[in-house]
């Protein structure tokens, strides 16, 4: 006690601080400011502790338990948050994406008649003027970037006294104040950006959800599910351990308070004698109470603890794919949806008696259920990607990953230039040859660049491998495996990462998730219930409503049961009126291009959480949506929603598996519908091929198609029925006839260029001719790709399984080399997308983002060469009618010196305010501020540690073209 007194005053100090500039921050920036302030203190001659923490200064234990009750999460992170609430002199304002405050604050305060608004609410103004007379708690919910005028007066605390009454001016109204009314509000945004006249009126809070905290809640998810009984038991003992403190510190308050106001000898006071006696005897009778219910809490915690494993990898899947807002705003997922997924994995995963078995079981099927459940919601180019970071995620919690190697695959390190000379310059790039020196420096890959310039032609065969991920590395470096060997083909070969990036999700996590789930609307139906949403996350040429009003008719959803709109300027009220209408009727509705009415989605927001629920809502009742990706897209629609893209997948084997699953083909009536069956089987596998072959020709840029072409479900419908109906019809198969309709009219309707149509028909010969009628007929070169045997639709599926799941360019008739170029960008695609997940800072060895980048900055300031001598060169070069090229040179001069300043300015303030820059929170925020790209790649090298764009920037400056880098050749 005598201690915490000592340090009292810094620790109130550092505590005030915390509460006042901290709550907006992450935890680890928060033990980072706090530390800083603890060494500050000590160099001041401030007393504080040496283990300072608020809890231990301003937190009150009974109300701490109380608050966890209630549905704090038991984190000190989440445990400060809470204090900070209670103490801040400022209302505060939660950035809390995945409403645990919110659930909080309602709990907490349910006893005292909470109010719950929303700033659109038409009434919100008449309850908070009820609260703040009769002083109860109000909860502000779902606050965007700005705030109400009107609300200011409270924020603020705007009041004045009259005759001894305090007052508050709301609007026009002028209405009592009570000191009891409580104000909290709640933001779902994930980065809100608040300016700063904002963020000054109130106390700005992160309520993000933490490692430790979620890990808790998962865990007493599955002990609650597997053990109910302990479960139960433990919840009781909180409840009665919490009663029980309460208690001993009302005892400690009572006699406390008996001997401030004893007067004399204690000893004659028998009033006071009686009542410490009790005290004692109560609390001696809690004490005991207490240690049993400790040892038991204890037992059950060590049985509770088991199932800790199933907590912490799910944590982990969970933290995975809420990174994936910051590729697409789409990509919002809810805690809620989260844990509903989990609580279905316990239910539907294997039983075992064996605790060890139990959990893989558990954990098996909870990733195979995350990674279907995201994977129908993501773009194409994006199942990969989410693959690899589930994949990573897994592996850095089971401490499998360096992240200095990790960082180095993506980045490819970081130099302003290399002092060391290409070995061999005529097939090794120096962008390949500059990584292979950076990769030097790591630890597993010391002595590589001295190998590749001793061994070049064992490298080289690597380098001209056409599979160059399969092959073995020369001497030593066949050992590599995991990152560490990717890192190499990433210097060599970067064209092949993808496929070896497939290779390594295979060998740790398997098969499964390098093979999305097609698209499957039945499915996500069945997952739906009358108050979710269902979302088609819409992308170029992708049209699911011809699918949607035919699953319609099979569940007897069609005709007058089902409306379509298309939303646009003044469609809204109508749309309100047929969900209202929907909602008691049983009936479906369809919202088409919801990003076409941006305004109206706050609205469409209102009526999802407020009128589309349980109590209200026809349970075969179900709102469809589609949109393109739209920031203005409400979060709690996305969130509590299905969602689901409907673009052509990626390859040839995926997409002739959709076009066999999905409607009509997956149809037995109409797969067997055909007189001709043999020849029908045939021609329809053909055509799905050659539907195949035209949308993945887009990947190849011009190589595939002169302009690209939005070919679709449609035009491959349309030609089926064709190829039915002339095959019924006719005797002898109309060859030329179908090809006309499907390569001049169904395909070649959307085509505009003659070589393109040539192309297109030249394509579709291959499988519209009679050499079609032979066993085994040949596809394409190799023996991968042919028309499978007549047999039952399974032996086509069994086929369609067994294909490649890469497809090599002879199979569209390019040469091999053709998809390079697609599949560099393809790398630097998956690369960039990974890395826009990647926190701001990450632990590990070697330097930080902010030192690196810093480094690089003063790197280049030494290596920036002086302006140019503008007089000088008017005189040996003036500007003549004779030559006019002089004009030229004296123009790109200038901009050159421009640039010159422009880069020294930016790259001397990025020095002097390199934390600032850092802590810039928006991307809003930082291009508000930094007009020139030149800032802009800075920023980003901050925000992803990935200094790469400062590199090139500064590098195509030094060196533009080798022309202008000695001004004094001038």
């Amino acid at each position: 006690l005598l201690d915490n007194h000592s340090y009292l005053t810094g620790d109130v100090l550092l505590s005030s601080g915390t509460v006042a500039y901290l709550g907006a921050f992450t935890v680890d920036y928060r033990l980072e400011c706090q530390k800083q302030w603890q060494v500050l203190c000590k160099e001041k001659h401030i007393p504080c502790s040496n283990d300072f923490s608020l809890s231990n200064t301003l937190g009150d234990p009974v109300k701490i338990r109380a608050w966890q009750i209630a549905g704090l999460p038991v984190d000190s992170f989440s445990v400060d948050n809470g204090i900070i609430v209670s103490n801040s002199r400022r209302w505060a304002l939660m950035i809390d994406p995945q409403r645990q405050a919110n659930k909080w604050i309602k709990n907490m305060e349910k006893a005292n008649k909470l109010s719950v608004i929303k700033l659109s609410d038409t009434n919100y103004v008449r309850i908070l003027e009820n609260a703040i007379q009769f002083g109860t708690p109000v909860l502000l919910e779902n606050i965007g970037e700005e705030l109400d005028a009107f609300i200011e007066p409270i924020l603020l605390k705007l009041t004045f006294k009259q005759q001894g009454v305090e007052y508050m001016r709301l609007g026009e109204n002028i209405i009592e104040y009570s000191r009891d009314f409580k104000f909290y509000m709640t933001t779902r945004l994930r980065n809100p950006h608040y300016f700063p006249e904002v963020a000054v009126k109130v106390c700005l809070l992160n309520f993000m959800i933490t490692p430790l905290g979620l890990q808790d809640q998962l865990l007493g998810i599955v002990a609650a599910k597997e053990k109910p009984e302990l479960e139960e038991k433990k919840n009781k003992l909180i409840i009665e351990s919490a009663a029980n403190k309460k208690q001993l510190k009302e005892i400690e308050d009572k006699i406390l308070e008996v001997l401030s106001k004893s007067e004399g000898n204690i000893l004659e006071d028998e009033t006071a004698i009686k009542v410490l006696s009790s005290s004692k005897e109560l609390s001696e009778e809690i004490s005991e109470k207490q240690e049993i219910a400790s040892v038991t809490e204890m037992q059950i915690d060590a049985t509770r603890m088991g199932y800790k494993p199933v907590a912490v990898h799910s944590a982990t899947l969970f933290f995975c794919i809420s990174d994936l807002a910051n590729i697409e705003p789409m990509y919002q997922y809810s805690l809620i949806w989260f844990i509903n997924l989990y609580i279905q994995s316990i239910a539907n995963s294997k039983k075992s008696d064996d605790l060890k078995e139990r959990i893989e079981n558990i954990i098996e099927h909870f990733t195979v259920s995350i990674y279907n459940n995201v994977c129908r919601s993501l773009f194409e180019k994006d199942k990969l990607l989410f693959s690899l970071l589930l994949t990573i995620g897994i592996m850095k919690g089971e401490d499998k990953i360096d992240d200095e190697v990790w960082r180095f695959l993506l980045t490819g390190g970081v130099a302003l230039d290399n002092p060391y000379l290409n070995p061999a310059p005529e097939w090794l790039t120096d962008k390949s040859w500059a990584e292979i020196v950076r990769a030097s420096s790591l630890k597993n890959h010391h002595g590589l660049m001295d190998h590749v310039r001793e061994n070049v032609s064992k490298w080289k065969m690597i380098y001209d491998s056409a599979k160059p991920q399969e092959e073995a590395f020369p001497d030593v470096w066949k050992t590599l495996v995991g990152l560490d060997r990717m890192i190499i083909l990433r210097c060599l070969r970067p064209d092949k990462i993808i496929p070896a990036t497939q290779d390594f999700i295979t060998e740790n996590m398997g098969r499964t998730y390098i093979e999305p789930p097609t698209f499957d609307l039945v499915g996500s139906y069945n997952d739906s219930n009358c108050c979710a949403p269902l979302i088609f996350v819409l992308s170029p040429g992708a049209d699911p409503m011809a699918g949607l009003l035919k699953f319609a008719d099979d569940l007897g959803m069609g005709g007058t049961s089902i409306q379509t709109i298309s939303l646009g300027q003044g469609q809204g009220p109508i749309a309100a009126k047929m969900i209202c209408q929907a909602i008691i009727d049983g009936t479906w509705v369809v919202l088409q291009n919801c990003h076409l009415a941006t305004s109206w989605m706050p609205a469409l927001e209102k009526i999802c959480e407020e009128m589309i629920v349980p109590e209200n809502t026809h349970e075969k009742f179900r709102l469809w949506l589609t949109s393109y990706p739209s920031e203005k897209f409400p979060v709690s629609i996305l969130q509590n929603g299905i969602k689901m893209t409907n673009e052509p997948p990626k390859g040839v084997r995926a997409n002739l598996l959709r076009s066999y699953l999905n409607d009509p083909v997956s149809d037995p009536a109409f797969f067997t519908s055909c007189q001709k069956q043999e020849m029908w089987q045939k021609l329809l596998f053909g055509l799905c091929f050659f539907h195949a072959l035209v949308q993945e020709r887009k990947n190849f840029g011009p190589l595939g198609w002169n302009i690209p072409y939005e070919f679709n479900e449609s035009d491959l419908r349309i030609s089926m029925r064709q190829i039915q109906m002339f095959l019924n019809e006719y005797e002898e198969i109309p060859f030329e006839a179908l090809t006309y309709l499907t390569g001049e009219c169904n395909y070649g309707g959307r085509v505009t260029d003659d070589k393109d149509r040539r192309l297109l028909l030249s394509l579709l010969s291959i499988v519209y001719n009679k050499d079609i009628e032979q066993e085994k007929y040949k596809l394409s070169p190799g023996d991968d790709y042919y028309i499978p045997p007549h047999g039952p639709y399974q032996s086509y599926i069994d086929y369609l399984r067994s294909l490649p799941i890469a497809t090599h360019p002879e199979v569209f008739g390019l040469h091999e080399n053709a998809d390079i170029t697609k599949d560099n960008q393809e790398t630097n695609q998956l690369f960039s997308g990974v890395l826009l997940t990647l926190p701001r800072q990450v632990g590990g060895g070697g330097k930080s983002p902010q030192e690196t980048v810093e480094d690089l900055a003063r790197d280049i300031l030494s290596k920036l060469p002086n302006d140019f001598n503008l007089e000088a060169v008017m005189k040996k070069y003036p500007v003549l009618y004779e030559e006019s090229m002089n004009t030229v040179l004296r123009q790109e001069l200038i901009r050159f010196n421009r640039w010159g300043s422009l880069f020294s300015l930016t790259l001397q303030k990025l020095k002097d305010a390199k934390m600032f820059v850092f802590m810039i929170s928006t991307r809003s925020q930082a291009l508000d501020n930094c007009k020139h790209f030149v800032i802009n790649f800075i920023y980003k090298s901050y925000l992803r540690a990935d200094s790469k764009y400062l590199k090139a920037a500064a590098n195509d400056f030094l060196n533009p073209d080798g022309q202008l880098s000695d001004s004094n050749n001038i």
